[in-house]
């Protein structure tokens, strides 16, 4: 194959690695800022943001994204931070996006995970340019509790954004929620609770080791089991039958009332305790131009100075293809040995 490829590798034009697995699902980090500051991501006074010339463009993303879509085979792109809204020129690299087309004709898949602050202004402009759906991240319902988290006291404007994304049809709207022990951990309920009565689709999930400071510890997370546990205590739920979970990331529940209504469903990403690595579709672009081939990986490839340079589109498809190759099996975040990475969340991109 050309451009130095793996000898080892088959050919063909898709994003494969040596463990079977294809990557089909693209997240994008549009920034490393963000005007939260939850303890668990960032200390108080935030932390050294990328210089504005190492991010990359509008148009270096649509490039990177296109390139993804028409010559790699991903079908589904997801734009993430540090907070996404933040970026100036969002809506149009969401447009360009939505008007791609996969390699199999469907329209590309795009959503956006965010804070929610600002999104009440910018859902209706997000909806007009194609955006499917949106994941927004509320750890707690008590406004004490999300000041404390997050060092700022912004809760209603989180709800006017997902009232605002549920109103201009970005569904199905989800909640992702990280239960932190000792501080919101008697909420599951609550939020459930909360979901199901507003029509969205709660997600709890473990907490990972990707704070700045390290200060992450195995047995201060709130496992997947404990937050079961503590959901059963206040619902019916049912295990769905004959849905493999593959590579989404949420083993999902559905919760019915005792005469056998059906009120929503509740998921469960047990990113530690029951990882999905062996089924991972998922391939990941920084906000300054590095494939990362995992959340957790140690090492990445560097796009922005290949495309910069002048690298042509088969390059910077060849130079994405030898990094998704040389994936590992899995983040062992169990392993005594596992090395935290060098980038926090809010570099990586959720």
């Amino acid at each position: 194959m050309p451009g130095g490829l793996p000898g080892d590798r088959p050919d063909t034009p898709d994003l494969l690695d040596r463990h079977g697995r294809t990557a089909r699902d693209l997240r994008v980090s549009l920034t490393d800022r963000c005007n939260l500051r939850c303890h668990y991501c960032m200390p108080p006074e935030g932390l050294p943001w990328l210089d504005r010339a190492e991010v990359l463009t509008d148009a270096e993303v649509v490039r990177l994204v296109r390139l993804a879509v028409r010559d790699l085979g991903v079908r589904e792109v997801r734009f993430t931070g540090g907070e996404p809204l933040l970026r100036k020129g969002l809506e149009e690299i969401v447009a360009a996006t939505t008007r791609l087309r996969t390699t199999t004709g469907e329209p590309v898949r795009t959503s956006l995970t965010t804070n929610g602050i600002g999104l009440d202004r910018r859902a209706a402009g997000l909806a007009e340019a194609g955006l499917t759906r949106v994941n927004v991240s509320l750890d707690t319902l008590r406004p004490d509790r999300f000041a404390a988290i997050t060092r700022r006291d912004r809760l209603t404007d989180v709800l006017a954004g997902l009232q605002a994304a549920a109103a201009t049809g970005l569904a199905p709207v989800k909640v992702n929620a990280v239960l932190l022990r000792g501080t919101n951990d008697d909420e599951a309920g609550d939020l459930l609770r909360w979901a199901l009565e507003a029509g969205y689709r709660l997600r709890f999930i473990e907490q990972m080791p990707l704070d700045p400071h390290g200060s992450w510890q195995r047995d201060q997370m709130v496992t997947a089991d404990e937050i079961l546990a503590a959901l059963h205590r206040e619902f019916r739920l049912v295990a769905r039958p004959g849905t493999a979970r593959g590579a989404a990331p949420a083993e999902t529940w559905d919760v019915v009332d005792a005469d056998g209504t059906h009120r929503g469903d509740v998921g469960i990403i047990g990113s530690v305790t029951r990882p999905f690595c062996g089924d991972c579709d998922r391939t990941r672009l920084t906000a300054d131009g590095q494939v990362r081939t995992c959340l957790f990986s140690t090492t990445e490839t560097d796009l922005r100075q290949a495309l910069r340079s002048g690298a042509d589109d088969a390059a910077l498809a060849d130079a994405w293809r030898t990094a998704m190759w040389g994936k590992l099996p899995g983040h062992d975040i169990d392993d005594p040995a596992f090395l935290h990475p060098t980038r926090p969340m809010s570099a990586i991109g959720g």
